[in-house]
C-alpha cells in the first residue's frame, strides 16, 4: 500500500498507509523503535482489507518514513501524532491496537478521545516502560547515561545501533499512568505472552486493574514471547478484532 504523509502541527509529516472498509476502523500504533512496516501491521493490513475493515497504519515522529531526530523523541511525540491520526486522518470509530509502548499510547489516547477509541487491544502493552528501563542498564551505561544524556544499544529491528536518551525518560513522567486509576469505559483486551523478556506478564493483569472499565479481558500465552507474531498469535489478535467489532456493533 503506496505511503502518504499528512502534515502535523508540529511541522513534520506524518507518514501512514490507510485502506477503505465498512464500519468502525482499526488503527494500528506501534511500538518503539518500530514502525508500521513491522509484520503485525502488515499482517493486520491483509485480515482487514479481506474482511472489508478500515484500516491505518502509522509512523511515530522519527521512525519508519516519519522524518525527525531519534535523539528527541519522547512518549509525547507518539501521542500527539496518533491524536492528529484520530483526529484528521482515521475519522470515525475506532478500535485502537497498541503494540508494547503503542500499548502505553492507545491507553493515553483512550483518555482524550473516548468517543471516538470504541474498543483497545494491547500486544504486550508496556504503560511506564520508561521507569523500569534504568534498572536494566549496566553501571556503565548508567553513568554514560548521566554524563552524555544518551546510551547506543544494537537494536535488532533496525539491524544498527539506536539511543536512548535521558530527555526520554524525564519527558516521559508527564504520561505515567500506573500511579492512578486508568479512565476508559469501553471494551479492552490484552495479549500478553508469558515468555516476555521484555514486558513482564503481570503487567497485563495490573493494567487490567487499573482500567475503570468493566469490560476487560486478559489473554496470556504461555509460550508467547514479546512480538506476539507467530501465526497462532495473530490469530488471537484477529478473533479479538471481530469479537471487538462484533461487540461495538451490537452496543
Amino acid at each position: 500500500m503506496t505511503t502518504r504523509y499528512h502534515s502535523s502541527q508540529a511541522g513534520y509529516d506524518i507518514a501512514y498507509a490507510q485502506q477503505p472498509g465498512k464500519g468502525v476502523g482499526v488503527v494500528f500504533i506501534h511500538g518503539f523503535r518500530s514502525d508500521k512496516g513491522g509484520s503485525k501491521a502488515l499482517a493486520l493490513e491483509d485480515f482487514c482489507r479481506a474482511h472489508n475493515i478500515p484500516f491505518t497504519r502509522f509512523d511515530c515522529f522519527a521512525h519508519g518514513e516519519t522524518k525527525g531526530d531519534f535523539l528527541e523523541f519522547t512518549i509525547g511525540h507518539a501521542i500527539a501524532d496518533t491524536l492528529t491520526i484520530l483526529d484528521e486522518v482515521a475519522t470515525g470509530e475506532q478500535i485502537l491496537i497498541g503494540s508494547s509502548m503503542g500499548g502505553w499510547v492507545m491507553l493515553a489516547v483512550a483518555r482524550e478521545r473516548a468517543a471516538q477509541a470504541r474498543g483497545l487491544i494491547g500486544i504486550a502493552a508496556a504503560p511506564d516502560f520508561t521507569e523500569s528501563f534504568p534498572a536494566k542498564m549496566t553501571p556503565e551505561e548508567r553513568q554514560q547515561m548521566e554524563e552524555e544524556g544518551v546510551i547506543w544499544r544494537m537494536s535488532e529491528y533496525w539491524g544498527r545501533e539506536v539511543p536512548t536518551t535521558k530527555h526520554l525518560f524525564e519527558e516521559a513522567k508527564r504520561h505515567l499512568l500506573m500511579d492512578h486509576p486508568i479512565p476508559y469505559d469501553g471494551p479492552v483486551h490484552l495479549l500478553q505472552g508469558q515468555r516476555d523478556e521484555d514486558v513482564p506478564w503481570p503487567l497485563a493483569l495490573d493494567i487490567a486493574a487499573k482500567l475503570t472499565s468493566h469490560e476487560v479481558a486478559v489473554t496470556l500465552v504461555k509460550d508467547g514471547d514479546h512480538r506476539l507474531s507467530r501465526p497462532e498469535d495473530m490469530k488471537l489478535l484477529f478473533n479479538a478484532v471481530l469479537q471487538m467489532r462484533e461487540r461495538i456493533s451490537g452496543a
